[in-house]
């Protein structure tokens, strides 16, 4: 498990006394599993001294200068069950082995999630995991094996109730999308950070269009890593920093393990979920599968919904130095959309609906091969191969929402992408006076191919994505080609057992193009067209850069630490989104890249064994920011619109916190309960500035809630568990205008909205049973006004529902 875990435990084991000599030696060994396989990142902590490290990738650890006397040793990893000895040094040193039991079926259910409490269901990554360093950046791990949060429906306000500063959007109740931004950062379809499954990528294209349309399931997940805008220079050049999400392994203990979950939920909520896992091959073989299947009607009229989703993962111990590793994904889904609400509209009934002609759908296949080889125990490669091939097609009625949809010809986008990638990283340790440290190299390779197509489709109400005239559609047809190759390199400085400096820089080339044609439109007063023009387009961009950083990480003790980090980041522009045509926004047509750099101060940790802490504070620049501002339309109609373009410089500085406490833990006086509580607040400023709009200038950054404050508790009593949160987010603008009421609800207030979320589970070894009851006050309340689909206008939240979910493990 983790560190916090790890000072628990011995904060209540007993003390043991030792002499003093002049001599001193060891405890060494080695750590593995019950295949005799090392492992290596396992976590050992001694008592008298206390001192926590890490095993080694041949799975050995070593405490150096002891002196004679009485040892408590603790052994844990995750997934593995807890070991624990007592060591009596007398003359000589000691070699002392750990071999590991995976958890869950050699302990009772109870026993396993007394070890698991601990860590309060989040955590953070290692200073060095998975080819990639962590050392002095701020990352948030959530575990979903400990989360009692609504898994079916994906329910983001629950999953990352305690990961701080993130604004949610609540598009769908379903989970079908992923909409979340930190720090200021735009939540649209997370496209501020670096979406990845298993460490490769997952978005649509990760320059062109950095859109996530495909979300994992949170029932097949291990954990989501969370690293904030440092992690540009290992995973790419984003703002938001990175967003990982890791799935599960397959049992280690069995040949195969099933799982199933069946679960039920309001307005016709249905959705199965059904896994297969084991390990074959005498141990060397591994791999984890999943198929799901959810349906609804949707908490709105016309907002139906049907996914289909599939996985399989192998992993093959080739040797003991290399491993294989092949991910495949499909999962394909089709949404009818309810379209938005005018503030009015949505005062009378969130649950109504005006447009019943629209429909959106996504299919998405992802491909992954990956390559490990362990050099020795000093050095290891990894190459990651994936592809892409995937589309998006929505077809409706895109007018403004106070527009009567009087039937016509609808509009059709279509997006088909295809992408390939390659990214090789050599990570390699060594020592200087005794301090270990750590070289991360690696080359990114990138290819994408998307095409864009809009045009009109035919005048009825069926989920129909056919153009009338494909081989000449009415408003744009295009082709994105982009290419991407960059180096990076950073390295842990570890100066003394205390303090370490991680510098690093990236070098990037991008080259990005458009190659197509866009029609414009002169209408009259009555609103028909009088004239149109065609314009072709063949046009190319490259560029090059290079990115910088340093983290440093002091430790104050053997409980908390105080980090502090810079990175400068970069986000390219969206050459996908420049030829939309769209009544509700105009792209400017000489809109340029974003620059600008991250920087965080922190300090985490934890108090004695019930208190855990961590407290931020971030500065994010920005030059040239892409936002939207609202403008007056041109004569005959003067309709008001979304001015989408490098509207100014912006700022966004904060203060984030996360406080934890255990009031009761299980012990002699409170057998088999315990009772924690938490914290979660964000403080975010961000304003434009340097603007030469002086209707903007110093106006605060849309989408950019000031004040985000989640609490909530989780009582535990043998196999039942409760959980409760209240989440509040603070009033904020959806334009840079900063506009508060407008007749197309597209720009506006978001007025300040607070929910309540309850969930109570039963768990046996074999079955289980969970209740959720999300929004239980049944709150009216909205994220987001859209400007395109899912709206335009309002899109509100749904309202109280209910699920009930049924597990069964074989």
């Amino acid at each position: 498990m983790r560190i916090a875990l790890l000072h628990i435990i011995l904060t209540i084991c007993c003390l043991s006394s030792f002499s003093v000599h002049a001599q001193t030696y060891e405890i060494s060994g080695t750590v593995s599993d019950t295949a005799g396989k090392p492992i290596s990142g396992a976590s050992i902590i001694l008592k008298n001294p206390e001192s926590i490290i890490y095993t080694a990738e041949n799975g050995r650890y070593v405490f150096k200068k002891l002196k004679p006397g009485k040892f408590q040793v603790i052994c844990f990893a995750p997934g593995k069950a807890l070991k624990f000895v007592e060591i009596d040094i007398v003359q000589s040193s000691v070699e002392q082995d750990f071999v590991l039991q995976d958890l869950a079926k050699d302990l009772d259910v109870f026993e396993v999630e007394q070890e698991r409490e601990q860590t309060f269901g989040l955590t953070r990554l290692k200073s060095v995991d998975d080819f990639a360093i962590y050392e002095g950046k701020k990352s948030e791990v959530v575990l979903l094996g400990e989360s009692k949060a609504n898994l079916a429906t994906n329910n983001a306000r629950q999953v990352y109730a305690k990961v701080t500063g993130l604004n949610i959007w609540e598009s769908d109740g379903a989970g079908l999308q992923l909409g979340i931004g930190g720090r200021g950062l735009n939540p649209n379809r997370t496209a501020s950070f670096n979406v990845r499954q298993n460490g490769y990528d997952i978005s649509a294209d990760a320059l062109g269009y950095p859109e996530s349309y495909y979300t994992p399931p949170n029932e097949a997940l291990e954990r989501i890593e969370v690293v904030r805008g440092a992690a540009s220079l290992q995973y790419g050049t984003q703002f938001g920093g990175l967003l990982n999400f890791r799935f599960k392994k397959g049992s280690y203990r069995r040949k195969a393990e099933l799982v199933s979950r069946q679960t039920l939920g309001s307005w016709g909520f249905f959705n199965s979920f059904n896994s297969l896992g084991g390990t074959v091959a005498k141990g060397r073989l591994n791999y984890y599968g999943f198929a799901q299947f959810k349906r609804g009607n949707g908490y709105r009229d016309n907002s139906g919904f049907q996914q289909v989703n599939a996985y399989a993962s192998v992993v093959y111990d080739l040797t003991d130095k290399w491993k294989l590793q092949f991910d495949i994904t499909k999962m394909y889904y089709l949404a009818q959309q309810a379209g938005g609400l005018t503030d009015k509209t949505f005062e009378e009934d969130p649950t109504q609906s005006f447009r019943e002609r629209n429909w959106f759908t996504v299919d998405w296949n992802l491909a992954s091969f990956q390559i490990s080889h362990k050099f020795n125990s000093h050095t290891e490669l990894n190459i990651r191969n994936f592809g892409l091939l995937a589309s998006r097609k929505s077809v409706g009625n895109l007018e403004r929402i106070n527009v009567i949809d009087f039937g016509g010809n609808r509009t059709l986008i279509d997006g088909d992408f295809e992408n390939i990638g390659n990214e090789t990283r050599l990570l390699h340790r060594y020592r200087i006076n005794n301090q270990m440290q750590v070289l991360a190299f690696g080359v990114r390779l990138y290819k994408g191919h998307t095409s864009a197509r809009q045009g009109d489709a035919n005048n009825e109400s069926e989920a129909s994505f056919s153009y009338l005239n494909p081989d000449n559609v009415e408003n744009s047809d295009y082709l994105f080609p982009n290419y991407n190759a960059a180096v990076f390199v950073e390295h842990i400085f570890r100066i003394n057992s205390k303090l370490s400096i991680t510098p690093g820089i990236r070098y990037e080339f991008i080259s990005t193009g458009a190659e197509g044609y866009y029609r414009t439109f002169v209408y009259d007063f009555a609103g028909n067209i009088i004239s149109e023009n065609r314009v072709d387009e063949n046009s190319k961009r490259e560029r090059s850069f290079l990115l910088a950083g340093v983290g440093i990480k002091h430790s104050l003790g053997k409980q908390s630490d105080v980090y502090a980090n810079f990175s400068q980041n970069y986000r390219a522009i969206n050459f996908s989104d420049l030829r939309i045509v769209n009544p509700n926004f105009v792209v400017d047509p000489n809109i340029r890249d974003e620059q600008g750099y991250t920087a965080d101060l922190g300090i985490r940790g934890q108090a004695g064994k019930r208190f855990r802490y961590e407290v931020t504070t971030f500065y994010i620049s920005y030059e040239g920011k892409i936002g939207q501002v609202l403008k007056t339309g041109v004569a005959p109609l003067y309709n008001d619109f979304r001015f989408r373009g490098n509207i100014a410089d912006a700022r966004n500085f904060g203060l984030e916190s996360l406080l934890e406490y255990s009031i009761i833990q299980s012990d002699t006086m409170h057998k088999h309960v315990d009772l924690n509580v938490y914290s979660n607040l964000a403080y975010v400023n961000a304003r434009y500035i340097n603007s030469e709009d002086a209707s903007i200038n110093n106006n605060q950054v849309e989408m950019v809630p000031p004040f985000i404050f989640r609490t909530g508790l989780d009582f535990h009593y043998r196999r039942l568990r409760l959980n409760a949160m209240y989440a509040f987010t603070y009033e904020h603008f959806s334009d840079a205008s900063n506009a508060v009421l407008t007749a197309t609800a597209v720009e506006g207030l978001i007025p300040s909205y607070q929910i309540v979320d309850l969930s109570l589970s039963y768990d046996r070894k074999v079955w289980g049973l969970q209740f959720t009851l999300n929004n239980a006050l049944n709150e009216s309340y909205f994220t987001r006004r859209a400007e395109s689909y899912p709206g335009p206008g309002i899109i509100p939240a749904d309202g109280r529902a209910y699920y009930l979910t049924l597990q069964f493990k074989i």
